[in-house]
């Protein structure tokens, strides 16, 4: 068995393509699937909705935190690897069906293979937070979510492409087989084991963890920080069709670009962090991103489009990297799937639950252009909030 805690170079690889797995299948739900719904006839309402339940696992992502910590005795990986089988199995199945004709079971179906996504994420944190050092967790970030934007990188492009020439479910397939080459490699690492005789009382551990201060304060700020992030996303691939009206390949190449951005802004951010402090660099990527999606109002080709999302994608990974970094410094390693995952459940709430489940809404009843300002009100009212914010670790 590898032992990743003496290689720093296999560490990071472990953890990037676990989160690649992830962004590979995220290019699906946030690329993908709107233009499959648009093409089918199904209203952006409805596709915002259908997202809001089937990314509900990532806003419950405390459910199977509790499950993995209550079992801390089988370590780690064994959990990680429960949830890439379930994801492969689901996105397998979703390419036998049509959901113009079976839309719920089809919602039902990705909803399951998002469990085993979250499962995956869970687990994957809750190891990461357990062998990684504090003074690297801006840097373990940083590499764990370029590792996202790499897979969300990948497959915007590649399925966009493959949409065109062998149709949407060939995108389906695609993507399990992707994650059953990537879950290969955690079976030859050695996990970390917590030498547990009882099982965990999670609860009382939790309870004495969120009456702390700090904790709370994040709590506020988490879900606040990631309404305009969860917006945008999903909204850029339909204002590229609509308004713009760009080919497939075209918006591939663009939703490819971004990501490219991200995967930087989650690496030179991630430095940051680690020698500036989180506080001061958050400030620095939510001002960034306030400021260019105001500028999307004025993307009006696919060039300036292009320019100001690229730009946008920059500071979006910072804001990724470092907010885990600092849910990191908050978190009890001894209850580290719970906790984290409660913490990022909040960011996923704000992200995929409101950001997400009511940008499809928003559009068709305000357009993309006040969309997109009132997006950039979240991350103002964002930098307040954490004006307030008071946590040693990263003022």
């Amino acid at each position: 068995m590898i032992d990743v805690t003496k290689h720093r170079f296999l560490q990071y690889f472990l953890f990037s393509s676990l989160y690649f797995s992830e962004g590979f299948k995220w290019s699906i739900a946030i690329v993908i699937l709107p233009l499959y719904f648009d093409d089918i006839g199904i209203s952006t309402s409805i596709l915002g909705v259908i997202v809001a339940i089937i990314t509900l696992p990532m806003v419950i992502k405390f459910v199977f935190g509790g499950i993995i910590d209550h079992y801390i005795r089988f370590g780690r990986k064994r959990f990680v690897i429960i949830g890439g089988i379930t994801a492969i199995i689901s996105f397998f199945l979703l390419g036998f069906i049509d959901p113009s004709v079976a839309l719920i079971p089809f919602s039902i179906i990705f909803f399951i293979g998002v469990c085993g996504i979250s499962f995956l994420d869970v687990s994957a944190d809750a190891w990461a937070i357990e062998i990684a050092r504090e003074d690297e967790r801006g840097k373990i970030n940083g590499v764990m979510f370029a590792g996202i934007f790499i897979g969300l990188s990948i497959g915007s492009f590649l399925f966009t492409q493959i949409v065109d020439l062998y149709g949407y479910n060939s995108v389906f397939f695609l993507s399990s087989f992707v994650v059953l080459l990537v879950i290969l490699f955690p079976l030859f690492v050695k996990d970390v084991r917590k030498v547990v005789k009882k099982k965990q009382k999670v609860g009382k551990l939790l309870l004495k963890e969120f009456k702390r201060r700090s904790v709370q304060a994040i709590s506020i700020f988490a879900p606040f920080s990631a309404v305009g992030g969860g917006i945008i996303l999903l909204l850029a691939p339909l204002y590229m069709l609509n308004n713009l009206h760009l080919e497939l390949t075209q918006i591939g190449m663009i939703s490819m670009i971004s990501p490219i951005a991200t995967i930087i802004g989650c690496l030179v951010y991630g430095v940051i962090a680690d020698r500036f402090g989180r506080k001061n660099t958050l400030y620095i990527v939510l001002f960034g991103s306030l400021v260019f999606t105001a500028l999307l109002v004025f993307a009006s080709t696919w060039y300036l489009f292009l320019i100001i999302y690229t730009l946008l994608g920059f500071f979006f990974g910072g804001y990724y990297a470092v907010s885990c970094a600092l849910l990191m410094d908050v978190t009890n390693p001894a209850i580290a799937a719970s906790q984290f995952s409660i913490l990022t459940a909040l960011f996923n709430l704000g992200e995929m639950g409101i950001g997400h489940g009511f940008a499809g809404i928003m559009v068709d009843t305000l357009g993309f252009e006040r969309v997109f300002l009132y997006s950039a009100i979240f991350y103002g009212a964002s930098i307040l909030i954490l004006y307030f914010v008071r946590i040693k670790k990263i003022s």
